[in-house]
């Protein structure tokens, strides 16, 4: 019987979301746009010859598009293209190893502290407090540059210490909210295990939450590597980034002469961005009818 309700209950669900993307043609385009650019970062890079394309080579400057580069070279005449699809897959890498990451640690910092409460759940509370308290990016920015020769594993690190908080305050006003409901009591009541009341009656709960926030903390990563990379404080010249190709723009000659350099990355920024934004909208949404439902 409780087999026949879950079901039932998951049905509902994919009922629910499939009536708000038929509802919304911008939430069916921001869905094709993603998984587009995932296959790109994924199977582009594999028919690249990075050793070739990615060379340094002073015979190939700043050449504009054409039949062998599609998208150019740029000042160190690498090919554009081949740094487009690299460094979006290194990019878009970094942005989702810091939403698990910070993810990872926020929900269980989280749902640990709205269940239990107590001196714990003080104790965090202080310890988020005081992060949020603190200017992420200038914080970022200052450890990076305290770090000799940081790479990809302390990069992706630093950014996620700085990244937890807010999806831990999240999860714990949900907690807190859930715990006091019959559901939760009859459980304690039965004498039921902490870590099973959590797992299998807790959890179901606010997932639907935790994935609405973790899709948009995805695209905040994603602009917030970019943007690190287009300070300098990101990938160094040899390992490509969609922030690195951005930051070209910061020269005057290449931004008004040579679009083909930044162009590509920063459209590419700006349309994967809205499109996980309108996902995670879209998401909400259909969390707050299921909720509505019940």
């Amino acid at each position: 019987m409780a087999k026949k309700t879950t079901e039932k209950k998951k049905m509902s669900t994919l009922e629910i979301l499939k009536r708000e993307f038929s509802q919304d043609i911008g939430a069916l385009i921001a869905l094709g746009v993603i998984v587009i650019a995932a296959l790109f970062v994924i199977i582009v890079p594999l028919f690249i010859d990075q050793e070739y394309m990615l060379a340094v080579n002073p015979r190939r400057l700043n050449q504009p598009p054409s039949a062998t580069h599609w998208l150019g070279t740029e000042i160190g005449g690498r090919d554009v293209f081949a740094l487009l699809a690299i460094g979006a897959r290194s990019s878009l890498s970094i942005a989702l190893a810091v939403t698990l990451i910070s993810g990872f640690v926020g929900i269980s910092l989280g749902v640990t502290a709205g269940y239990f409460g107590g001196k714990f759940d003080n104790m965090i509370m202080r310890i988020v407090d005081f992060i949020s308290t603190l200017p992420a990016l200038v914080m970022i920015i200052a450890f990076l540059s305290l770090v000799s020769g940081f790479n990809v594993v302390s990069f992706t690190l630093i950014m996620s210490f700085f990244s937890w908080a807010g999806i831990m305050r999240l999860v714990r006003a949900r907690a807190i909210q859930e715990k006091e409901l019959e559901y939760i009591q009859a459980s304690k009541t039965l004498g039921t295990p902490h870590l099973k009341t959590i797992f299998k009656e807790l959890f179901p709960n606010i997932s639907s939450v935790m994935i609405v926030n973790m899709t948009l903390a995805t695209a905040s990563n994603v602009g917030l590597e970019t943007g690190l990379s287009f300070l300098g404080f990101g990938f160094p010249f040899d390992e490509p980034s969609l922030g690195s190709l951005i930051s070209a723009a910061s020269n005057a000659v290449v931004l008004q002469h040579r679009w083909w350099i930044w162009l590509p990355a920063a459209l590419f920024v700006l349309i994967l961005m809205l499109s996980i934004n309108t996902l995670g909208r879209t998401l909400n949404r259909a969390t707050d009818a299921r909720l509505r439902r019940g």
